[in-house]
Order: C-alpha cells, then sequence, then structure tokens
C-alpha cells in the first residue's frame, strides 16, 4: 500500500515537472534550436528603437505643424 503511494506521489510529481519543462521550453524550441546549432542571436536594444520612433514622431510632428504666416509671406516673394 505505501509503495502505491509512493509510486502516486512521485508519479505525480514528474507529471507536474514535466509539463512545467514542456510549458516553459515549448514557445521557443525554434530559438533553441538555432542557438544549438551555433547561429548567433542578433542583439535587441528596446531604448534606441524607442530613440529612433521618437525622432520620427517628433519630425512628423514638426513637418505637420502649420508655417507662421511671415514664413509663407517670404516663400511667397
Amino acid at each position: 500500500m505505501t509503495g502505491l503511494v509512493a509510486l502516486a506521489v512521485f508519479s505525480g510529481a514528474m507529471a507536474l515537472a514535466l509539463m512545467a519543462i514542456w510549458v516553459t521550453v515549448a514557445p521557443q524550441w525554434r530559438r533553441i534550436a538555432r542557438l544549438a546549432a551555433g547561429h548567433v542571436e542578433q542583439p535587441f536594444h528596446p531604448l534606441e528603437q524607442l530613440a529612433q520612433a521618437e525622432r520620427r514622431i517628433a519630425v512628423r510632428r514638426w513637418a505637420a505643424a502649420p508655417v507662421p504666416a511671415a514664413v509663407r509671406r517670404l516663400r511667397a516673394a
């Protein structure tokens, strides 16, 4: 009887451990395989990309701003 309880407890623990490994590794298996094959991962610089996006937004806002009347008169002349 004790052997059956031990078997049930340890098989349940093993099933839970395997499920946890599967849930964490399965979504990344392609990445893991690429890294194991020796391919280097591209660096990710989120702050640099954010700065570039903010500059693009600022340029678009600046370009979309209305031109002052004095500048329009100078351009027309």
